[in-house]
């Protein structure tokens, strides 16, 4: 009683000192001028809603269904949803100190030892190692990771007789299946062999098994060559990227975390943290700036709605914010609006309602990919600080593992809060049973995995690595010069492994340049080759198309597939076009703003306006627009784009403004390794770029530009000019 009178007692305070006249002499209740509600924290606003779920659920009888549907149905719904009761209460007696909530956790965990060791494996099996409670074993690792934290909190309130039960019928026989009884899985380098890990680590120390842990920490044999300290040496590169991308980042990041903290607290000789130079603090902090306007970037496997407010990153902030006190952190649990049940969260909220909040540095940056990280990298361009300012992500990645997508090279473009060339990610319905059983549809491997599908120069109408990720793991791009100033941020990459007999460099730069009132993006494609091939560069615009500066033919009546394989089959034809005197602009409106390419194109080149629908009787792929510029060449091909965000547009005040590129011509000129692209604007002002792909800062280069030779030194060089030339 006393607790509980504490705890409303703290909900309210007076407002304002009292008179000594009113000390002595009131003796009325406080009135509603006197008095105001302190207001909840985002973290109170957690416990509260959380403990009205958990009091609904009180007095119910147990659901423990016996598994039956695969993901996203019933059963499976379910399970999940027991789990994170469970949890919930854990934390809450943990919190709170009110036994109600230890003892409905128990009350779980019992009815689920009565059951769980009498379940075979699951009915729906997945491709991947199957579950019992579950389809795959993944998503047992997960229940336990969170039932083992619970059981860690409220073991302390149980009778002997209750501990042996939850312990042998549930804890360990859901750890020796996810060990011992799937060792492809634990002993795996990947996603599913963390949560593994995790899981029976947590479980180890909540029981006091210190086997587990080591199983955990080292692998099932304790030889170092697997378990969850190997996974930290191979799932990160030094910069702190995740190989599959940061979707997967995303979703492995809580076991790397939540078990780290455990082996700090349990074990801090090992100095988790620290090691690989702090590589769990550095994948909080790199999986936070992979992301735009709360999303994540939407490369590889990914599900395009997921961003920072996941479960997962809740725990990696609120973890990443005891361990360091940034408070730019606390402008990213701003930005979550949400939180965890762990005194961290709790922390984290306090402190941003204190006003501690700093604004997080988002800032361009290139996180090298590989263990080692050699094997390419994610180059991340932004104009400013604004996190949802123009930015750039160029993915020179490595393959990314089974998730990862045929797209070396390739560019995804945000701008003004929206995706505007964008990336096709996962086709997926995600535990929408009824669409597929919720697994990925074929049309993942089909279509969004291939070449066409993303923003990268496709050859004779094939993937890179022949849609072969066994070929793809082997390869990665090589790195050119990474270069951020106050003129501009800018990168380079080549890869000759794509295709057998061609060479393919793509550079891309944000530049902030006097002659546009926005930065810009200035982005050369070139393949190197001997032969004759076909050469598809893709744009996947967002938005509603509005110009061209060329004729365009369409097909209003009847559409073909753009091709047979590769993606291309999933494609109609929906228009043609042929650009003049090498020059083609495109511009499309998106929510409020215009958006340019203008690119300087060979001759002979056509633009294909492509929508996504072909041969997809089951309405499985998303409607979305593409333009292809296409040429056929003996002796590779040059694409030079300038990207460009300008105008505005207002439904409600009826008005548009700077509706027309300010680009009047785009050129590429080149020297060996060196090249230039002029950029001339249609009020006579010209922009260039020199670009090297030799790192030297102190080397000079030269470009003859329409007859003058230009010199620079460094990587990469601005020329701007108010009256034309250079």
């Amino acid at each position: 009683m006393r607790r509980a009178l504490t705890t409303l007692l703290s909900t309210v305070v007076f407002g304002g000192a009292m008179t000594a006249c009113q000390s002595q002499t009131s003796t009325q209740a406080p009135t509603s001028t006197s008095v105001k509600s302190v207001e909840m924290t985002g973290f109170d606003k957690t416990m509260h809603n959380a403990k009205k779920r958990i009091n609904a659920q009180m007095d119910l009888p147990v659901n423990v269904p016996v598994p039956k549907d695969a993901g996203g149905g019933y059963t499976h719904e379910k399970h999940k949803d027991n789990a994170k009761l469970m949890y919930d209460a854990g934390q809450l007696y943990t919190l709170s100190g009110e036994q109600k909530y230890a003892d409905y956790a128990a009350k779980v965990m019992l009815a689920y030892a009565d059951v769980y060791p009498d379940w075979g494996l699951h009915p729906e099996q997945k491709e991947q190692d199957p579950g019992r409670m579950f389809w795959q074993n993944l998503n047992e690792s997960w229940w336990l990771v969170h039932v083992s934290q619970s059981y860690g909190a409220i073991k302390e309130t149980l009778s002997q007789e209750q501990r042996d039960k939850i312990e042998t019928d549930l804890l360990r026989n859901v750890a020796d299946f996810l060990s011992d009884g799937s060792p492809t899985t634990f002993n795996k380098i990947h996603n599913h062999g963390t949560w593994a890990t995790a899981a029976v680590g947590l479980t180890g120390y909540a029981i006091g098994d210190d086997d587990y842990v080591q199983q955990a920490l080292l692998g099932l044999d304790k030889s170092g060559e697997a378990g969850f300290l190997k996974q930290m040496d191979k799932l990160f590169s030094p910069d702190g990227y995740y190989n599959e991308g940061p979707y997967y980042q995303r979703y492995a990041l809580m076991p790397f975390v939540v078990f780290g903290q455990a082996v700090q607290k349990n074990n801090p000789e090992q100095k988790i943290f620290e090691k690989r130079d702090g590589i769990l603090k550095k994948a909080i902090y790199t999986t936070i700036q992979q992301s735009y306007g709360g999303l994540f970037f939407p490369i590889n496997d990914a599900i395009k709605d997921k961003g920072i407010a996941t479960t997962e990153l809740l725990h990696g902030v609120a973890i990443a914010y005891d361990l360091t006190g940034d408070k730019g952190l606390l402008s990213i649990a701003e930005a979550q609006g949400k939180y965890v049940l762990t005194s961290e969260s709790r922390k984290l909220s306090e402190d941003l309602a204190a006003g501690k909040a700093t604004p997080f540095d988002y800032k361009s940056m290139r996180l090298r990919d590989g263990e080692n990280g050699t094997e390419g990298g994610l180059d991340i361009l932004r104009a400013s600080a604004d996190p949802n300012d123009l930015t750039v992500v160029a993915k020179n990645t490595s393959q990314g593992l089974g998730h990862g997508h045929f797209d070396k090279l390739g560019l995804l473009v945000f701008d003004a809060g929206h995706e505007v060339i964008r990336d096709y990610a996962a086709a997926r319905f995600l535990n929408v049973e009824a669409k597929y059983g919720g697994h990925y549809l074929p049309e993942n491997n089909l279509y969004a995995k291939q070449t066409v599908a993303h923003n990268a120069l496709v050859v004779d109408e094939t993937s890179h690595f022949l849609g072969s990720t066994q070929t793809g793991n082997k390869h990665a791009p090589e790195l050119g010069p990474f270069v951020v100033s106050d003129e501009m941020t800018a990168t380079s990459a080549d890869i000759d492994t794509a295709y057998d007999d061609v060479g393919l460099s793509r550079t891309v730069a944000v530049v902030n340049a006097d002659a546009f009132p926005k930065p810009i993006v200035i982005d050369l494609v070139e393949a190197h080759a001997d032969a004759s091939h076909l050469y598809d560069l893709p744009f996947h615009y967002n938005g509603h198309l509005v110009e061209t500066n060329f004729e365009v033919q369409a097909n209003p009546v009847s559409r073909t597939p753009l091709g047979a394989a590769n993606g291309y089959e999933y494609l109609w034809r929906a228009a043609e076009a042929k650009p003049e005197d090498g020059f083609s602009q495109i511009t499309w409106l998106l929510d409020r703003r215009f958006y340019t390419v203008s690119t300087s194109v060979p001759e002979n080149t056509s633009v294909v306006f492509a929508q996504t629908g072909a041969n997809d009787p089951n309405f499985n792929l998303r409607n979305e627009s593409a333009f292809i510029l296409r040429a056929q060449k003996t002796d590779g091909v040059t694409y030079a784009s300038v990207i460009e965000p300008h105008g505005e547009y207002n439904p409600i005040v009826e008005y548009t403004l700077e509706s027309h590129s300010r680009v009047k011509s785009v050129s590429h000129f080149e020297n060996g390794p060196e090249d230039f692209v002029l950029i001339e604007t249609k009020d006579g002002q010209s922009v260039g770029l020199g670009m090297s792909s030799d790192p030297d800062t102190a080397k000079e280069h030269t470009v003859t530009v329409n007859g003058k030779a230009l010199s620079w030194t460094g990587p990469y060089h601005l020329f701007q000019s108010e009256s034309g030339g250079l």
